[in-house]
């Protein structure tokens, strides 16, 4: 286990630089695992490749997964936290950026621009702050927790998955390209358990598990939002009266 500190920048990507170098973009067949614990420093993961995990027990500040083209990124509170992870910051702003592929799990609340101009990765985070999910174009995002103003601004594909008892998200929304709705269709909330099950397998969410151990009836409280690009996938085809309801919610 390295301890990581936060003046550590762009922790992993010389490794994946030297994968790319030897083996190119998709030809390594090796697994490397990576584990850290404390405070990881910007641009954590950045351009990482398939075949590489890294893990943080601590946090981690912005960037985090920049540029990802693969692998798996998995940042959570070290075992003596005394702090409730799904109500406390654990990666920072502008994490995803431009990531191409791969997977990050973070078990509590990013800050703002998430996933901003994802372009293929899958997330699962426990909060956001504004803009998230903002010029996304491909990828899978799932937000466990309360998310700030201008969800989708320039959202043109890709899904987000939105957790959302207390009915808050709606107004939250940018709707000059996106809509909303229920999960509409079985893919759908098979796809978003999976994503669930993963991310609480990797990380010990509770809000996770939590969320799994009445799915079927948490199901109900996720938001699908869907650019006009995804209108006719198996996960979005809408049923009528699924329109009805996120009209009359609206």
């Amino acid at each position: 286990l390295d301890v990581a500190v936060n003046t550590d920048r762009s922790v992993g990507t010389r490794l994946c630089g030297e994968i790319a170098r030897r083996h190119g973009d998709h030809g390594f067949r090796g697994d490397i695992e990576l584990t850290f614990s404390g405070s990881a420093g910007q641009s954590f993961a950045a351009f990482l490749l398939g075949g590489v995990r890294m893990y943080v027990h601590g946090e981690a500040n912005d960037y985090v997964a920049k540029g990802m083209h693969g692998g798996l990124v998995v940042v959570k509170p070290p075992a003596n936290s005394n702090y409730v992870a799904g109500d406390s910051a654990i990666i920072g702003n502008t994490c995803l950026y431009g990531a191409t592929g791969g997977r990050l799990f973070a078990q509590g609340r990013a800050g703002e621009r998430f996933a901003v101009r994802n372009s293929g990765a899958e997330t699962v985070i426990e909060g956001a702050g504004d803009h998230c999910c903002e010029y996304m174009t491909a990828g899978t995002v799932v937000v466990l927790g309360s998310t700030g103003r201008n969800i989708g601004a320039g959202m043109t594909g890709g899904l987000g998955y939105f957790y959302d008892p207390d009915g808050e998200l709606l107004a939250n929304v940018n709707y000059d390209i996106v809509s909303v709705q229920r999960l509409p269709t079985f893919a759908a909330k098979e796809q978003l358990r999976g994503l669930i099950e993963m991310h609480t397998r990797e990380t010990g969410s509770q809000i996770g598990a939590r969320i799994l151990a009445n799915f079927d009836a948490e199901a109900a409280n996720f938001w699908q939002v869907v650019p006009p690009a995804e209108a006719d996938r198996a996960e979005t085809r809408v049923e009528p009266q699924v329109v009805v309801e996120a009209a009359i919610a609206r």
